[in-house]
């Protein structure tokens, strides 16, 4: 049985996410990827969608950590 992992992540800097993961040799699935959302492609089973933090904040009640 196939099993699919999305992995979410708030950013504050979309394209600079998106710049780090294309340096890292994954790709964007452009179905998925739009000025607020971006998919990357880590396999066929594992995606991480990274958000802008605005619209992460409509997925959880909770407090986004701040990583600095």
């Amino acid at each position: 049985m196939l099993k699919k992992i999305f992995v979410n992540l708030p950013t504050k800097d979309l394209e600079k996410a998106k710049s780090f993961y294309t340096a890292l040799g994954y790709s964007m699935n452009p179905d998925f990827t739009d000025e607020d959302v971006a998919c990357v492609v880590i396999s066929d089973e594992i995606q991480v969608m990274v958000l802008v933090e605005p619209l992460f904040r409509r997925f959880t009640q909770r407090d986004v950590a701040d990583a600095t």
